[in-house]
């Protein structure tokens, strides 16, 4: 019985990853679609973001520490928007948002633009957020207006 249950459990396991891995492959597959789409030239991170630098911005960058302001518009893969700053500057915590803004805010300098295309677990993952769907590829438009460290 013990047996069993083991091997049930381990299952289970290589199951939910397998799940996990899915998902990642499937946003590598639409961001690079994207990408393409696009006529983009965008560089990856290791945890998977995609980042354009339009404008790099000044030599001083924020730090997950920083306070920053930003300018942004979100939208799907499929071009619905889902959130804007609507031209207007917006300031917090860089600590306090998805990690793909963690990781792709500090890419850019005092003044710099950009896009960053985020996979699904930098997002908002398994959560469904307001018009956001699980599993969701979000891209930004964001344009660093500052930032305090």
């Amino acid at each position: 019985m013990k047996q069993l249950l083991f091997l049930a459990s381990l299952l289970l396991l290589f199951t939910s990853c397998k799940k996990e891995e899915d998902y990642a492959a499937n946003d590598k597959k639409a961001i690079e679609k994207y990408i393409a789409d696009h006529g983009l030239t965008a560089q990856s991170t290791a945890s998977g973001l995609y980042y354009v630098i339009e404008t790099p911005g000044s030599s001083n960058h924020p730090t997950i520490s920083s306070s920053v302001a930003v300018r942004y518009t979100g939208y799907l893969t499929n071009g619905t928007q889902f959130d804007s700053s609507n031209g207007k500057t917006v300031s917090f915590a860089l600590r306090e948002v998805i990690l793909g803004w963690q990781e792709g805010i500090p890419l850019f300098g005092k003044g710099g633009k950009g896009k960053l295309l985020i996979p699904s677990d930098l997002g908002y993952g398994a959560d469904a957020v307001g018009s956001i769907p699980a599993h969701s590829v979000l891209i930004f438009d964001i344009e660093l207006v500052g930032f305090t460290l």
